[in-house]
């Protein structure tokens, strides 16, 4: 991949970027978006409804149109399309969530020198001791996973398979993409007890509560019950070290049927591990946020999974917003 070129504006621009986050991030945490839903409001209705100083609501109203996120029309404000698609709380592709979860972790990204010297956390392993905090956490990972779930369950062929274990599989979103692309499939979510509501909910909601089951469990300690012909891990290797990492994949490999399929979704790095960018920097993510967790290469995961067993390894091609990749395998 080629390597961007710095100047001194790229380096500035980079430096200043956070402002135009926090403006992001105040439009949604107040609610602008949802608020011109139905129609265009001018500055003093919008400022009446939310509560707020004039002066401070125009100053940010003419910030999030010079972003491209409103339409200004004298002192009238209207939603653009992606942000009536994408921001607006009520929409089925709201963004929001995630918005808000990166909102929440800005304050332990001030600290990561302090995290880079003492390789330690700067937030609580979990960072959500707060309910709205985790909510957008939670919801957070349930709005992009409904994006992408969508994209990838036709890139991966698993016609003739029956049962699909969902490890660590929260509300069980690609369970229930990957049944719904093969009908002969049925699937178990295993996760925590605290998520078993929110899973049957969603489950419900797509008419799949006679095909996806939900399994109560730590996936670090507990056991998973049943046999099963595809195994999926999607996005929790990353919070885990090397070695809790091939304890889990060889947990899920015990429970594959001879032939059975192994599928790991991740931000992976390439073999220098310098690059992609995404991947690169949520590894600092994860340093501010566990004990272990990091972002793994594509050779990593590959020797992990070829030390539990799991072989005729290929990366899938897959096209996702934040360099997410796909490792399949069978035993």
């Amino acid at each position: 991949m080629e390597k961007m070129e710095w100047n001194p504006g790229k380096l500035l621009e980079t430096s200043g970027s956070y402002w135009k986050s926090c403006t992001l991030h105040a439009g949604v945490k107040l609610g602008i978006f949802t608020l011109l839903r139905d129609q265009p409001r001018t500055d003093y209705e919008i400022a009446e409804v939310l509560g707020g100083d004039l002066r401070g609501v125009t100053v940010l109203l003419n910030a999030l149109s010079a972003l491209g996120l409103l339409i200004k029309k004298e002192n009238t404000y209207a939603n653009t399309v992606t942000s009536e698609t994408f921001l607006k709380k009520d929409s089925p592709q709201y963004l929001g969530y995630m918005l808000m979860h990166h909102h929440h972790l800005m304050e332990s990204w001030i600290k990561l020198d302090q995290g880079v010297l003492t390789g330690k956390p700067t937030r609580s392993r979990s960072g959500f001791n707060e309910a709205v905090a985790r909510e957008s956490f939670l919801m957070g990972m349930f709005n992009m996973a409904m994006n992408l779930a969508p994209r990838i369950a036709p890139e991966i062929d698993l016609s003739g398979r029956k049962h699909l274990l969902d490890l660590g599989g929260g509300p069980g979103t690609y369970a229930i993409h990957f049944c719904l692309r093969n009908p002969g499939l049925r699937a178990t979510v295993y996760d925590l007890p605290t998520t078993r509501s929110f899973a049957e909910k969603t489950i419900g909601r797509f008419g799949l509560s006679s095909r996806i089951d939900f399994q109560e469990g730590n996936y670090l300690e507990g056991t998973v019950q049943g046999t099963f012909d595809v195994v999926w891990l999607s996005h929790i290797l990353h919070g885990e070290g090397p070695e809790e990492c091939q304890g889990m994949i060889q947990k899920a490999v015990s429970t594959l049927a001879p032939g059975g399929l192994f599928l790991v979704h991740e931000f992976i790095l390439n073999d220098e591990m310098d690059g992609p960018v995404f991947p690169a920097i949520f590894s600092l993510n994860m340093l501010l946020g566990t004990e272990k967790g990091r972002s793994y290469s594509d050779r990593q995961i590959r020797e992990m999974l070829a030390r539990a067993g799991v072989r005729e390894l290929r990366r899938i091609p897959v096209q996702t917003p934040n360099d997410s990749g796909i490792i399949q395998g069978r035993i």
